[in-house]
């Protein structure tokens, strides 16, 4: 096996249960009784997801929001979370991510229900942290990646790129935009948009790896073909400031992860019931495309991260 699909695909056989769905989705989805449990598990390894530098306080926000990012995607209601903690010998470091974590979870109303803790041997310096988060769906038919039709439109509900601007400042220490830090650091997950489309798409995901690869797994889920207009991607105008708006810099944003925006399809004539941009069309096949307003623009050969 030599990276993270493979190990997925491998793992497929085991994962026999239908709430697992396959292992095709964020999340396993399990019917309880006259209600729906939604849950989804993320981790995050420090030199990959945070710099080492970076705030415990903002590791702990990050550490929540992408978990509840998937939560959003299903349109559930959060109802806790779990943590596994890696201790590394750092007290002042553990406080302030304990505090972030207080912060981050009144923030969005959402209990801490329990969780594990561990130590990092002396000589392994990386901290590798994980969330279990859990929540109750809003509508009988909880959205998955692979309920997109031919004839739908794709749609993303705001801006992509902003995390790859707000990482390049992190990294660099340069000055900018202070929303694109924030971006970077403390990504907004959108429950609220997520239990109102919930009802309406014919298939949602969060943006969580890069747009033009999560893309990707919503057509392979949903056997059919894919063609975004790179053209048509959104971008904020901190973005556009500090890397221009050409093709390049709109690629640069669709590969890039972070984002947490919500990706769903939709019937060629209905409107989406938030606010959102039409990025695409299902069509017949199995393939994704790009173009570049009437272009057909090459697809790159990395379409989004991917854990090696």
């Amino acid at each position: 096996m030599t990276g993270e699909a493979e190990f997925i695909d491998h793992l497929r056989h085991i994962a026999t249960h239908p709430a697992a769905r396959g292992l095709n989705d964020d999340t396993a989805v399990l019917p309880l009784a006259d209600q729906t449990l939604i849950i989804t598990h993320d981790m995050m390894v420090e030199g990959v997801h945070w710099l080492p530098n970076a705030d415990p306080a903002d590791v702990a926000w990050k550490l929540v929001a992408v978990n509840l990012s998937d939560l959003a995607a299903k349109g559930a209601v959060p109802l806790g979370v779990v943590l596994g903690f890696a201790l590394a010998g750092d007290n002042d470091w553990d406080a302030r991510f304990a505090a972030g974590l207080e912060t981050v979870l009144a923030e969005y109303d959402v209990p801490l229900l329990g969780g594990d803790t561990v130590s990092v041997p002396a000589d392994k310096t990386a901290r590798a942290l994980g969330l279990t988060a859990l929540g109750r769906a809003t509508c009988d038919t909880v959205p998955s990646r692979s309920g997109a039709k031919a004839g739908n439109k794709l749609y993303v509900t705001g801006a992509v790129g902003d995390a790859r601007a707000g990482f390049l400042l992190a990294q660099s220490g340069g000055a900018g935009d202070p929303a694109l830090l924030t971006a970077f650091h403390r990504p907004a997950p959108l429950l609220e948009q997520g239990q109102t489309l919930a009802g309406q798409v014919h298939a949602m995901m969060d943006v969580s790896d890069g747009l033009l690869l999560d893309a990707a797994r919503m057509t392979e889920a949903s056997g059919l073909a894919l063609t975004i207009d790179l053209h048509a991607v959104p971008l904020s105008q901190a973005y556009i400031a500090q890397h221009g708006d050409d093709a390049e810099a709109r690629l640069a944003a669709a590969r890039w992860g972070d984002d947490y925006q919500l990706l769903f399809a939709l019937p060629q004539n209905e409107k989406p019931a938030i606010a959102a941009t039409p990025i695409g069309q299902f069509t017949d096949g199995s393939e994704l495309s790009l173009r570049y307003g009437n272009k057909p623009y090459p697809l790159p050969e990395k379409l989004g991260y991917l854990h090696r």
